[in-house]
């Protein structure tokens, strides 16, 4: 075989391993995404926990870039702290070394029944979550297709003398440093680099010293990906991507020292463990590095936290409610990742339906007290929920086209139909204040009775409104009765108020056009307990479509 055809049987095996391992990556997340993310916000309020939950995350992701892009998504999103995010990135490092354990195992012989069974899956069998598991099993048996072309292509190089001594003349231990750091930072996994690495050294192509450089390299490079991914997040963001950086930097500075001094003697340790098999070798020796890593450096992790403050340094602008026109949790300033793209826009609407719900207060207080000044604010802050509704649902219509965890697929209707609620309630603010304007300039009053009767119903206005917005942000079903129950006392309250509205027109104690505002008043936050119930129930029963 001539130098081009063995490139280009390399790069067909290479360009299968890429699409498996892309393909397994992405449809984990699709399947089994919400669950991945309730794991990692409920097991990692400590260190050792979080160790552990990135490890195993990490294995069954098939990737370290993926797990600490994600991560640094949910310190964006404000599901972990830095502290947290430490012990979970930690742990991703020792659980990227699965890809190479398999590969060193050598499945390329059962690959075909893989695809196959994919295909079968994807094909024939209707169930989305079925069809992902099928997507998966496809994955992998590519990836392993791809590994047995490229180790074919391999074998014809050892034919080549020119292109093995190439190879064998890579002697500098911070040449082969680099040539990991430069392949892994482009592939973008390390897993990736590592296989190669490992092929290369069962066809005999690559000293084994040299490996465990190359492999040094290769932790560093996989930074690359979280680094880019935190550029548009906010600080903490930054400096999660920064604690993965600085772990795999420190950990293969004092590595790399171990080796030049100690060579040999770990030479004959990873031997003994791997025997004869150089892809052993490799695989294992890559996860001695991880694993070494971890063990020098978590003990430290609280300092090497402290540390990113150093190279990401100062607070976010911290947006008000009340600021005009700017988002908090998505947009042009934001991380966005699949796996909490979901999570940030409700962040966003529950912070839409607070400013909603402020500004359904300061109207109604405007109603009584006639204060200008309020009444002016009310309908500036409705310019910015209207402003959120827009950027709310032009954002909703972009994340529909990303590969979204199935559950939160469910969910992203209903969303739609939740910013459109909290946006009515933000209009029935603007009516109510349109009634104290129009009070002000008539000089219309309203009896003490009626002041104290819309107060009550503002009060079970407020507290569903309160329930509801917890019940859609958390899932917590704490409150479901109460909002069922608040609901049906308000609607009870509309019809006791409009009635004693109609007593007090009837015995001439209060004016028609007091009347009128009254009664408003009294349907429109009626209305608004309406539109609380819908964003309660709103992914509840999503859920069970």
């Amino acid at each position: 075989m001539n130098i081009g055809s063995m490139l280009l049987s390399l790069a067909g095996g290479l360009g299968l391993f890429l699409l498996g391992m892309k393909m397994m990556s992405d449809s984990i997340e699709e399947a089994a995404g919400d669950k991945l993310r309730s794991i990692l916000e409920m097991f990692t309020k400590n260190k050792y926990v979080g160790l552990i939950v990135g490890m195993l995350f990490t294995a069954v992701v098939q990737s370290s870039s993926a797990c600490t892009v994600m991560v640094v998504s949910f310190v964006n999103a404000g599901l972990l702290n830095l502290y947290q995010a430490a012990g979970v990135i930690f742990g991703s490092n020792i659980g990227t070394t699965i890809t190479s354990q398999l590969v060193s195992i050598n499945l390329s012989e059962v690959a075909p029944i893989f695809v196959l069974l994919g295909v079968i899956m994807i094909m024939f069998i209707k169930n989305e979550k079925v069809k992902k598991i099928g997507s998966i099993i496809l994955g992998f048996g590519i990836l392993f297709t791809g590994l047995t072309g490229m180790s074919s292509a391999m074998k014809d190089v050892r034919e080549m003398p020119q292109i093995v001594d190439i190879l064998h003349s890579l002697q500098n231990p911070l040449l082969a440093v680099f040539v990991g750091f430069i392949i892994t930072a482009i592939i973008q996994s390390s897993s990736v680099t590592v296989s190669i690495v490992l092929l290369m050294a069962n066809q005999g192509l690559l000293e084994l010293n040299m490996c465990l450089f190359i492999i040094m390299g290769c932790n560093i490079g996989s930074c690359v990906s979280a680094l880019m991914a935190s550029v548009a997040g906010k600080k903490d963001a930054k400096r999660a991507a920064m604690i993965h950086f600085l772990f795999n930097v420190i950990g293969t500075a004092i590595l790399f020292v171990v080796f030049m001094v100690a060579m040999q003697p770990i030479l004959n340790l990873l031997h003994a463990i791997s025997g004869d098999n150089p892809g052993r070798f490799v695989a294992n020796a890559h996860t001695s590095i991880k694993i070494a890593q971890v063990v020098m450096l978590l003990p430290f992790s609280n300092w090497i936290v402290k540390l990113t403050y150093l190279f990401v340094p100062g607070e976010d602008h911290k947006i008000g409610y009340r600021e005009q026109f700017a988002l908090q949790f998505i947009g042009d300033h934001s991380l966005l990742n699949p796996a909490t793209a979901v999570v940030n826009a409700i962040n966003e609407m529950e912070r839409m339906a607070s400013l909603a719900s402020d500004n359904l207060n300061r109207a109604m207080n405007a109603v009584i007290t006639l204060d200008q000044e309020d009444i002016d604010e009310v309908y500036k802050v409705e310019e910015n929920i209207n402003f959120l509704n827009h950027s709310i649902t032009d954002y909703l219509v972009s994340i529909n086209e990303m590969p979204l965890p199935i559950e939160d697929v469910r969910k992203l209707g209903a969303l739609f139909h939740v910013v459109n609620d909290i946006e009515r309630i933000g209009d029935h603010a603007e009516n109510v204040a349109d009634a104290a304007a129009s009070r002000k300039e008539s000089g219309v009053a309203i009896s003490k009775i009626a002041q104290k009767e819309l107060g009550e119903m503002i009060d079970m206005v407020n507290a569903i409104i309160r329930y509801s917005v917890e019940m859609f942000k958390t899932g917590n079903l704490s409150h479901m009765e109460d909002i069922i129950h608040l609901e049906d006392a308000i609607d009870e309250k509309e019809r006791e108020l409009q009635q004693s509205h109609i007593d007090r027109l009837t015995r001439n104690e209060c004016s028609p056009e007091a009347g009128m505002i009254f009664s408003d008043l009294v349907s429109g936050l009626e209305r608004v307990a309406d539109h609380a119930t819908n964003i309660a129930f709103a992914l509840t029963k999503s859920e069970n479509l």
